[in-house]
């Protein structure tokens, strides 16, 4: 289970729901959830405006994590097995 390997990373003091670890993690297993709907479902419209609502918010976090700490984000985008953002 992936969720039990991955709140064993996070330091003690941080494993609230409100860390910015478990928010990315959160929405990335929303994100993982919907794109299996959305592969049998391709005209679910609604879902998909949904998907790229939590993307985006996803995307906001991960910047934010980016300008804090740079080795917790590295850390996270390896553990969670997603990509880096492109930069402009």
């Amino acid at each position: 289970m992936v969720k039990k390997s991955f709140i064993s990373i996070i330091p003690q003091e941080e494993k609230n729901k409100g860390s910015v670890e478990f928010q990315i993690w959160s929405f990335t297993k929303k994100i993982r959830r919907l794109t299996s709907h959305l592969e049998l479902h391709k005209k679910d419209y609604l879902s998909q405006r949904g998907l790229r609502k939590i993307l985006g918010k996803r995307q906001r976090l991960l910047a934010y994590l980016s300008n804090k700490n740079r080795v917790r984000y590295k850390e996270l985008i390896g553990q969670l097995n997603i990509r880096e953002p492109k930069t402009r």
